[in-house]
């Protein structure tokens, strides 16, 4: 039975992908739909008050507010990226069944789509800790979107000046590669921490390529789902057609023209 199962290490991989996208996204909707129907970003939970909870320009956030920032940040990452992700994860995949790495190839690709998605977690820490400034700084509403049109300007113009410079450039151009990513790190990872240092890297290749785009989020409302979907659509085109850097380029202008409109309309 394990064997036969090993033999369909693609399909396994592809179906948990979908359940790990599709869950993101289910509790993305629910969010969204508790905020559009009590007006607060926090659905009700004991011994919070949501009504408060996400007002820091009334007090301070508590170790509750901030863990449910985060938990909300990284399950958005997951719903976001790992879409993306997927080509550079069944290539993964193959190699290591290929390779057989210890008789496991389910494992190692597990290891490595766990490295890049905690890569992703690091990631969202940060988020949290950027959102809980932002409001702190009257930047941001308590409803998680940008507190005027000249904040919402300025992250705008920075994404897209962002996207025209040769990090983008550089940290675009491993994500669009699989192989010659692999390649370029030595191969396929040797054991739990080749796997999971693999995972990592690319994880990092891709928060250097895209944390300008998930900045966006602080301008059109970190819970939009309309803004959230067309982020994460935009990611998976800039990294999979072989014009990507070509359409992170247009988008950049695109972006500091709305951007310097919202200023200028401030």
């Amino acid at each position: 039975m394990l064997e036969t199962l090993l033999k369909r290490d693609r399909r396994i991989v592809v179906l948990a992908i979908a359940a790990m996208t599709a869950f993101a996204w289910l509790y993305l909707l629910w969010l969204s739909r508790s905020m559009t129907m009590g007006g607060s970003p926090m659905p009700d939970m004991p011994g919070m008050d949501m009504s408060a909870a996400m007002a820091p320009m009334l007090r301070s956030w508590t170790s509750a507010d901030f863990a449910f920032i985060f938990v909300m940040w990284a399950i958005m990452m997951i719903g976001m990226m790992t879409p993306s992700a997927a080509p550079m994860i069944l290539i993964y995949a193959r190699v290591a069944r290929q390779s057989a790495l210890e008789g496991r190839p389910l494992a190692a690709t597990g290891l490595f789509a766990g490295g890049y998605l905690l890569s992703w977690t690091a990631f969202s820490l940060a988020a949290a800790v950027a959102q809980g400034a932002l409001e702190r700084a009257a930047w941001l509403t308590p409803m998680m979107a940008a507190a005027n049109n000249m904040v919402g300007g300025i992250v705008l113009i920075a994404t897209g000046l962002y996207q025209g410079t040769p990090l983008k450039d550089a940290c675009l151009k491993q994500c669009q590669s699989p192989f010659a990513f692999i390649q370029s790190h030595g191969g396929f990872g040797k054991g739990v921490t080749g796997a999971l240092r693999l995972g990592l890297h690319h994880g990092f290749y891709c928060i250097g390529c895209c944390w300008a785009l998930m900045a966006l989020l602080f301008a059109g409302g970190v819970m939009n789902i309309a803004w959230i979907a067309a982020i994460a659509i935009f990611v998976l085109i800039e990294k999979v057609l072989p014009t990507g850097r070509l359409v992170a380029r247009f988008a950049g202008v695109g972006l500091v023209l709305a951007g310097t409109w919202l200023i200028i309309r401030s």
